[in-house]
């Protein structure tokens, strides 16, 4: 898991380095399961990130006891897979009370599948990267400027109070700017229309499809309102791959799977 070679584990160890290779061999040939530790009133937290070899690893973590109930090897984030995920939790009575997403619409459709009454809490820092993504740091527009700076504001909303101040900027934002935002341009030759600005119009309709899920957390404070542990969780684990790039892809599966067990029972 750390940064050394065979030439100090063989110093450490008392082992020889073709020892120490059979043993790293059989390690990474099988590896542990991860138990789950049903719980009362989850705060759940889903997210999905991508490694080389097209490995997409989805984390289902529970953040109240800082612990990776269930994990999941795919290539993409489908709902027939979150949903099955889900369902096996269901089935293992985990009484999931919210869970904090990136949004995606697999995770959406597969939570009002599996669990249609659970309180769903979108992650502010995902519409925040998201918006800045569509609009850059540094929009041209006023519009987009204005947006961006609302948008940027959203981390900070921790009351009632903030909240409809938050609410009531961008609600002054959309009167202000609506008929800018919905402007169309027309292909005379194909008759196809499309949003002159796309990416400023992206960004309002990420906001609008959110709001209705963003703020559950100003009411009940244990809710997280961000999926950032889980972002930690795989800027840490690429980091120790970057180690090993020679690993094998079903190693390196194996690799993952010892690692979630390590930080599991670190905490």
């Amino acid at each position: 898991m750390e940064r050394q070679v065979y030439k100090y584990l063989v110093r450490d160890s008392g082992m020889s380095e073709s020892s120490l290779q059979r043993l790293f061999k059989r390690f990474l040939q099988k590896a542990p399961e991860v138990p789950i530790k049903s719980k009362d009133r989850t705060h759940l937290l889903i997210d999905g990130s991508y490694f080389p070899n097209g490995i997409c690893l989805i984390l289902y973590y529970d953040h109240d006891i800082r612990y990776v109930q269930l994990y999941r090897h795919t290539d993409e984030e489908r709902f027939i897979e979150i949903y099955e995920d889900l369902m096996n939790l269901k089935k293992l009575q985990t009484n999931i009370y919210s869970i904090t997403c990136d949004g995606h619409k697999a995770i959406l459709k597969a939570i009002r599948k599996a669990y249609p009454n659970v309180i769903v809490q979108r992650c502010l820092v995902h519409i925040k990267r998201q918006v800045r993504n569509y609009l850059s740091s540094r929009p041209k527009s006023l519009p987009g400027i204005e947006l961006l700076r609302i948008s940027n504001r959203l981390t900070s909303v921790k009351t009632q109070d903030d909240c409809g101040l938050w609410l009531l900027s961008f609600k002054a934002w959309c009167d202000k700017y609506e008929g800018y935002v919905k402007m169309k341009s027309y292909n005379i030759e194909t008759g196809r229309f499309w949003y002159t600005h796309k990416n400023l119009h992206a960004s309002y309709s990420l906001i609008i499809k959110a709001i209705p899920n963003m703020f559950h957390y100003v009411d009940d404070p244990e809710i997280p309102y961000t999926t950032n542990r889980l972002e930690n969780y795989f800027g840490h684990l690429k980091d120790k791959l970057i180690l090993h790039r020679g690993l094998r892809l079903m190693a390196k599966r194996n690799f993952i799977k010892w690692y979630l067990h390590f930080l599991n029972n670190s905490n």
